[in-house]
């Protein structure tokens, strides 16, 4: 390379970088303040249902019903972003669920009936798929040599948002039920102006491509998995786990406040402090966990203890016991990952994006049927005295789908080591 061609290199470079900056920051920032406003109202929105209705068991099937239209939306939209943000650029797709996301949380604020609190949600599930994009940008700032790190920053913003964002909820739902969703609106719209005002466009007009409704199919990655019978048990297994998980999620806060008379700032606590479990066994634990026991055992081990932590949250008859199970539970935080990374090592490398991307549409599938399985089982059961042990049905029902999936995962296993497969 001769020397004019390198004269104005540093420049040239410095100019590249500071976009690339930016665009990380704002990314950071857009999953940060998008699972901070799902975690802020995590604590709070079923109790602000109950402020609607008239029963427990009409306040189960309706905040059912909240998160149920919010996973359908999510579900459809996410390709249809990313597709359109194919087409348009990064900018205004994020633009739009930020300023989506704000009016979510602002019309949750204000709603006087169900009713707007449902179409509230349409606009907050739409607004909410943005995590396609959020990858895609992260990908057109960071050069290939970076792009997992700029991928692993996106996972710490989410990490960070499941942490601080109940805590915040209940910390605010305590002085008002709908405090909360002001807070989240606010964020929202201020990370919006920052994004208009600031932050440059990271996908080139000439980088860009037509506009395919087969590219926005949420269905079109599934079929994918149907490629790998080797793995196809497995994902059976991992879909068995997430619907586990996730039934203990949307079920959580109305069944501690059934049983215990949780409010905000108890729920608030109790799911800061499996945020910070999940986050401490995942990004500092995980390597020596798998260094340790490989990921099959691991596997096995984190599905197992799981299976016995549904039924003991279940079973909890004083508060103090459900933070001694999450912290006793913490194996089974390691069971997802250990289990993605033994689909990836089972296909072929040219093919992991399409693979991830199967089993990031079964979360989505999982964040529908899950609500739709449990909020009713719940309701069928919420007329019960407290201390009836029905009440915990929605975590019996979560043991025993994770308790297929560890016998499903074990045969694979053992089938797989007796035909000498990895």
């Amino acid at each position: 390379m001769n020397k004019t061609a390198e004269t104005p290199e540093p420049g040239a470079q410095a100019g590249k970088a500071e976009p690339r900056r930016a665009g990380l920051a704002f990314i950071f920032v857009v999953v940060f303040i998008d699972v901070l406003g799902i975690g802020i109202a995590l604590p709070v929105l079923p109790m602000l249902v109950g402020e609607f209705t008239a029963s427990r068991e009409l306040q189960s099937y309706w905040y059912g019903a909240l998160v149920v239209t919010y996973g359908v939306m999510q579900f459809f939209c996410a390709p249809l972003l990313g597709a359109l943000s194919d087409r348009f650029g990064r900018k205004p797709l994020l633009l739009w669920s930020l300023m989506g996301l704000g009016a979510h949380f602002l019309l949750l604020a204000l709603a006087p009936s169900l009713l707007l609190m449902l179409a509230a949600r349409v606009v907050g599930g739409t607004a909410g798929a943005s995590f396609a994009v959020a990858n895609a940008y992260a990908s057109d700032v960071t050069p290939p040599e970076q792009r997992a790190k700029g991928f692993g920053l996106v996972g710490a913003a989410f990490g960070l948002g499941f942490i601080f964002g109940p805590m915040i909820g209940g910390l605010l739902g305590g002085v008002d039920l709908r405090l909360p969703f002001y807070a989240a609106a606010g964020l929202s719209l201020v990370n919006a102006a920052y994004g208009l005002f600031i932050v440059p466009e990271s996908l080139p007009r000439e980088r860009r491509s037509p506009f395919a409704l087969a590219r926005a199919n949420p269905f079109a990655a599934l079929l994918t998995l149907g490629r790998h019978p080797e793995i196809g048990q497995l994902v059976v297994v991992f879909a068995l786990v997430v619907l586990a998980q996730l039934m203990l999620q949307v079920t959580w806060v109305l069944f501690t406040h059934f049983r215990f008379d949780w409010g905000p700032l108890e729920n608030g606590f109790a799911l800061f402090i499996v945020g910070l479990v999940a986050t401490v066994v995942q990004g500092a634990l995980l390597g020596r966990l798998l260094a340790r026991f490989g990921d099959v055992r691991l596997a096995l081990a984190g599905l197992a203890v799981g299976t016995v932590a549904y039924v003991l949250y279940g079973l909890a008859h004083q508060g103090w016991m459900m933070y001694a199970i999450i912290v006793g539970n913490f194996l089974s935080f390691a069971a997802g990952p250990a289990l993605q990374g033994i689909v990836s090592n089972a296909v072929d490398p040219r093919e992991q994006g399409v693979t991830m991307g199967a089993l990031n549409s079964i979360n989505s599938i999982m964040f529908v049927l899950a609500p739709a399985i449990g909020t009713p089982l719940l309701a069928a059961v919420s007329h019960l005295p407290p201390s009836d042990l029905r009440v915990g049905a929605t975590f019996f029902l979560s043991a025993i789908l994770q308790a297929i999936g560890f016998l499903l995962a074990r045969r694979h296993f053992s089938i797989r080591a007796a035909a000498g497969g990895s």
